[in-house]
C-alpha cells in the first residue's frame, strides 16, 4: 500500500512539474489582457430625448472609446542605436640612486648606482550596435478609460506552429485623437507601450538556461 501511495505521489508531483513547464511565458504587459464590456441595462432610463445617455450617435464611426471595445494596433517599430568609445592612458616614471660610502664597513656599496624605470600603458576600445525591426498588426481590447479620455489597451495573439507556440503581446495608453476612422492606431503613437514576442516549445527550452546552472552562476565567485 505504501508503494502505491508513493507511486501516486510521485506521479502527481511529476504532473505538477509538467504543468508548470507548460504555463504561458511570463509577461510585463498591462493586466488583464482582455476584459468584457459592462452589461447593457434591460431598460434604459427615459431622459426625455430620442437617444438615451451613453448611446452611440447614428452618424458616428465605430472608434473604440469604452471598456471592452477593440482597437487595431499597427506595429511599425524600427529602432537603431550605435555606440563607440575609445580610451587610452599612459604613465612613465624613472628614478636613480647613487651611493657613496666612506669610513663605513660596507665599502662594497661605494659607487653603487641604482636605477628604476616604470612604464604603464592602457588602451581600450568598445563598439556596440543594435537594430530592431518589428512590423505587423494586433487587435487589443480597451481595459480602462482614464478621466481625460485616454484608453488603456492590452491584448495578445497566440500562434501555434508545429510543436511550438508564439505569443505576441501589446499594451499601452492610446489618445483617441490618433485613432483613425478605421479604428487603427500606429504603435509609435501609443504611450507607455509594451511589446513582447515570446515563444514556448522545445526550441525555446533548448535556448533557456536551466535553473540549476543559473543557481551556480549566481553563487560561484569565479
Amino acid at each position: 500500500m505504501k508503494k502505491v501511495s508513493r507511486f501516486v505521489g510521485g506521479f502527481v508531483l511529476a504532473a505538477g512539474l509538467l504543468a508548470g513547464c507548460m504555463t504561458n511565458p511570463p509577461s510585463n504587459i498591462h493586466q488583464p489582457m482582455t476584459v468584457r464590456p459592462a452589461p447593457v441595462p434591460a431598460q434604459a432610463a427615459n431622459n426625455g430625448a430620442v437617444f438615451y445617455a451613453g448611446a452611440r450617435p447614428l452618424f458616428e464611426d465605430r472608434r473604440a472609446r469604452n471598456v471592452g471595445d477593440t482597437l487595431t494596433i499597427n506595429l511599425v517599430e524600427n529602432t537603431q542605436a550605435s555606440k563607440s568609445s575609445n580610451s587610452a592612458a599612459s604613465k612613465d616614471g624613472a628614478d636613480s640612486l647613487n651611493s657613496s660610502v666612506s669610513g663605513m664597513p660596507l665599502k662594497f656599496l661605494n659607487g653603487v648606482s641604482v636605477g628604476i624605470k616604470d612604464s604603464n600603458t592602457f588602451s581600450g576600445k568598445g563598439t556596440s550596435a543594435a537594430n530592431n525591426v518589428f512590423t505587423g498588426t494586433i487587435t487589443v481590447t480597451v481595459i480602462e478609460v482614464y478621466p481625460n479620455g485616454n484608453l488603456l489597451v492590452s491584448g495578445e495573439k497566440q500562434i501555434a506552429i508545429n510543436q511550438g507556440d508564439e505569443y505576441i503581446r501589446f499594451s499601452g495608453v492610446v489618445n483617441p485623437v490618433y485613432v483613425s476612422s478605421s479604428n487603427v492606431v500606429q504603435s509609435i503613437q501609443v504611450a507607455d507601450a509594451r511589446l513582447e514576442y515570446k515563444a514556448r516549445g522545445y526550441i525555446d527550452e533548448a535556448q533557456t538556461m536551466g535553473w540549476l546552472q543559473r543557481f551556480f552562476m549566481n553563487v560561484l565567485p569565479f
